[in-house]
């Protein structure tokens, strides 16, 4: 705990934080300068009107995504990603002199080229953003790392959104101004790039292609590889193509439904930046510092509910509005309407933190550390294509003349169908929730020793079996998938059944019972630890009926001997005699007991292959029972 709440002043960590926090904070405060001088200093280049080229503006930044991204990712895995970082903030600063001569000058091409090699210069930091954070923390660190890059993310895009947007304005001094904060800040950026740690590249030999269409199919192959890992960047994109809508419907929304100032713009800009970031802190406490996928499904739900009502409450805002004065930020604040409004803003933002933290930590966790950054790059291209939808998406609402009231709906109905989907897809979300709710809402757990489950490679573990719900109390303690072995006529209980089916449960029975099933379960346990998964089994092989733990069967000394993996013993203290135990009868047959009781898991060391026998297992169970 009080190792990832010092994180951001851990030497490790901060001067990463920083260096990308002014990073975003340059490009937001640049953009914000050049839009709002184009819009009021009526700026213009090759005929193009004040709202095409705010329109190319966004094109421009973006375009080096599309064409660039593939090279970056080749350089960051094959190139020391510490080096890399100080080399893309000198360029950096090259970018913002030219951008100053454009701003003092007020010569548009100079100013689309410097925010062209702005976006450039965006495209080759952020696989190195994101891909690095492994190199500089440790895995239970890494929850925390996301969560503090994600909220200083958000709140350098505000804060640089404002200054630039603030300073531009300033009669005779405001190019000036502007100007000497983009030059400081990259020179700062750059003074801070030198304390991050030296990272060792981590695809030296990677042979590097200058050709960005081969390179760019071959990380976007990388990225499909692992499917958890596709499908979690498909989340990721999915975010920004929700959340830039959002944030893009904001200025219409609060000038046509609410009729208010242009101060609360900033303010929900302020309230969108600060829910993100409690939302990312939020999922790193309430994961326990580890990632957490059961989150996801908690955030998409978050959004699409928190959406749906704003579209409901600024229905009676507009009708409650009286006067022909702009709303102030005071005003809304006053009201109780305007705090409903204000809520749903801020728990939908919450919401976005809870849904984007765990993504980008499984992408992180599960890419190869060799390809991670190219894997993060050909995320960047996905995530610029969704935005990029995202704006046609808008368009093609608003020439249908939907308000921005009806468009939030929309956005909510299509949230909930793609969350449907998704979740239909890979139950393995909505399957860790199950157990996150179990194990953090139902009960209150404490897990020791969860570092003696391997990290890597095929393991089994072995644990007393107290209730129907101990599997999932066990699958939320694993940080990696587990494949559960249990009888075969739990798949035909109902609702429980399709858990069992989702999560990929191994069904047996005994050798006297159902041959067949056991000789099946007994192959599908063997290629699963040969392809280097975790395998859960409950040696009694029934749950206790007087919650003490009975004799192992030897059926475990067998599939070790077929095929050696180390046992990781583990013990449940804390469930007997709740509503899913045997204690009053069938388990689920009396009214609910023990709610929000403490239980706990104790989680041994390994047992090497050549040490496993079921009596020195049971022993090492009963031994973490008693010191639960």
């Amino acid at each position: 705990m009080n190792m990832n709440r010092n994180l951001l002043g851990d030497n490790r960590f901060w001067p990463h934080f920083w260096t990308q926090f002014f990073g975003a904070f340059n490009d937001n405060a640049f953009k914000s300068a050049l839009i709002i001088l184009i819009t009021f200093k009526a700026i213009s280049i090759g005929g193009f009107t004040t709202a095409q080229l705010v329109a190319l503006c966004g094109g421009i930044f973006i375009l080096p995504f599309f064409l660039f991204s593939s090279i970056a990712g080749q350089l960051a895995d094959k190139l020391s990603k510490s080096r890399m970082i100080c080399w893309i903030k000198i360029f950096e600063t090259l970018i913002m002199i030219l951008g100053a001569w454009g701003f003092v000058t007020k010569n548009p091409p100079v100013l689309l080229a410097a925010l062209f090699l702005l976006g450039l210069q965006s495209t080759f930091f952020i696989p190195v953003k994101y891909s690095i954070l492994p190199d500089l923390l440790r895995e239970n660190e890494l929850v925390a790392g996301n969560a503090y890059v994600g909220t200083g993310t958000f709140i350098a895009i505000l804060a640089g959104t404002v200054v630039g947007g603030a300073l531009i304005p300033v009669p005779g001094y405001g190019p000036w101004l502007v100007s000497a904060v983009f030059i400081a800040t990259a020179l700062l950026g750059w003074a801070l790039s030198q304390k991050i740690k030296y990272i060792q590249p981590a695809a030296p030999d990677l042979k590097f292609r200058a050709n960005p269409i081969g390179p760019t199919v071959e990380i976007l192959r990388l990225m499909i590889k692992d499917r958890s890992v596709f499908l979690s960047v498909l989340g990721i994109s999915w975010f920004w193509f929700i959340g830039s809508a959002f944030l893009a419907l904001l200025p219409p929304f609060c000038k046509d439904s609410l009729q208010a100032q242009e101060s609360v713009v900033t303010f929900f800009l302020a309230l969108f930046s600060t829910g993100i970031g409690v939302g990312s802190i939020l999922c790193d406490r309430i994961s326990f510092h580890r990632l957490e996928i059961g989150l996801v499904p908690l955030g998409s739900a978050g959004m699409s509910l928190f959406a749906f009502d704003l579209f409901l409450a600024s229905r009676p805002a507009l009708l409650l509005i009286q006067g022909d004065a702009a709303l102030s930020a005071m005003d809304l604040l006053s009201a109780a309407w305007g705090w409903r409004i204000v809520l749903d803003l801020l728990f939908f933002s919450v919401s976005s933190g809870l849904f984007i933290v765990p993504l980008y930590t499984l992408v992180q966790q599960r890419s190869p550390g060799g390809e991670r950054s190219r894997v993060i790059a050909a995320n960047n291209i996905l995530n610029s294509l969704f935005m990029v939808v995202s704006a046609l998406f808008l368009l093609g609402l608003f020439s249908l003349q939907l308000s921005v009231r009806q468009i939030y709906l929309a956005l909510s109905i299509i949230n909930i169908l793609v969350a449907v989907y998704i979740y239909t897809v890979i139950p393995e979300f909505l399957f860790r929730l199950l157990c996150w709710f179990l194990a953090n809402i139902l009960y209150r757990i404490k897990i020791s020793g969860r570092e003696n489950i391997p990290l890597e490679g095929p393991a089994i573990l072995v644990c007393n079996h107290v209730s129907f719900v101990d599997w999932l109390i066990i699958a939320g303690a694993c940080h990696r998938p587990t494949r559960f072995v249990m009888h075969y006529s739990f798949l035909s209980v109902p609702f429980a059944g399709r858990i069992f089916k989702d999560a990929k449960i191994i069904p047996i029975s005994g050798a006297a019972e159902n041959f067949h099933i056991l000789k099946t379960s007994l192959d599908q346990i063997e290629k699963e630890l040969k392809d280097g998964q975790i395998v859960c089994i409950f040696p009694e092989g029934k749950i206790t009926e007087d919650g003490e733990i009975g004799p192992f069967k030897p059926g475990i000394e067998r599939i070790v001997r077929k095929t050696p993996a180390v046992v990781v013993p583990m013990a449940i203290e804390g469930l007997w005699g709740s509503f899913f135990s045997k204690k009053y009868g069938k388990p689920m047959s009396r009214p609910f007991r023990r709610f929000w009781s403490r239980i706990s898991l104790n989680i041994g060391k390994p047992v090497p292959p050549g040490e496993v026998s079921a009596e020195k297992l049971r022993a090492a169970v009963c031994q973490l029972k008693d010191e639960c």
